[in-house]
């Protein structure tokens, strides 16, 4: 694992970088590390303001990074006009690299700290939809029911799994916490942390998936009386069929 001393060192060799690209014309940190929040294990994002065409730069700067810091392997997530370039690098060190066009450097949320150059206002990031996030609990409620009662227990435990991460993500947007990717599930309060313990798959046995799928739906009608009390009559007797079906009634 890398050491705090290595990611320092390679930030710093990244702004050098930076400062030193002509085709660079803006440079900042986002992430925990821009606001002073980051600990021992947290990783590098770099937005950089590109001038032109992206390409160029994109391709000039992938080769660095194999060639002079040893990269292990990349992948990209498009972000508006811009990209988003993952790196691992030896000693499990991630950068995250995002290559903007000048017209789209600035800040759209508060993890920003400016190092170089002009920032333009940007609109800030949507958050997750919640019509989308209930229409996905009960999608995921009924396709879960559907694969216990095919004996698919894979495929089962994956969308019990599935449910059980949209119910964290719609508490989260409820109680005003970060809700991508489970960043503010420490938050979540300690009695609703311990409902969704009991959701847990603990063997591929009907019998298991059954209780666990249950032990699910009792947490997400829960939440949907929280978050969206005007759905929850609808829907919370119709969930509650999946908890105790009729012989045959899902084959």
């Amino acid at each position: 694992m890398f050491t705090i001393e290595e990611r320092d060192r390679l930030r710093e060799r990244l702004l050098a970088r930076a400062e030193a690209d002509d085709s660079i014309v803006g440079a900042a940190f986002t992430g925990s590390y821009a606001v002073g929040e980051g600990d021992r294990w947290s990783d590098t994002d770099l937005v950089l303001a590109v001038r032109g065409d992206l390409a160029p730069t994109l391709e000039r700067w992938t080769g660095w990074l194999y060639d002079d810091l040893g990269a292990r392997h990349h992948w990209d997530l498009p972000v508006g006009a811009g990209v988003i370039r993952v790196f691992l690098l030896p000693g499990w060190l991630e950068i995250d690299l995002t290559f903007a066009p000048e017209a789209e450097f600035g800040p759209r949320g508060p993890q920003w700290r400016t190092v170089f150059g002009r920032t333009r206002p940007l609109e800030p990031f949507t958050p997750p939809d919640g019509d989308t996030l209930v229409g996905l609990l009960w999608h995921h409620a009924l396709h879960a029911r559907v694969c216990v009662e095919r004996a698919r227990w894979w495929q089962a435990e994956h969308w019990i799994s599935a449910l059980r991460d949209h119910v964290i993500t719609l508490a989260c947007l409820r109680l005003g916490h970060p809700a991508a990717h489970a960043k503010g599930a420490h938050l979540i309060p300690e009695d609703l942390s311990t409902a969704l313990e009991t959701t847990l798959v603990r063997s591929l046995t009907a019998a298991e998936l059954d209780r666990a799928l249950g032990a699910t739906i009792t947490v997400v009608t829960a939440e949907l009386a929280r978050s969206r009390p005007e759905l929850a009559p609808r829907l919370t007797p119709m969930l509650a069929q999946l908890t105790n079906p009729q012989p045959g009634e899902f084959r």
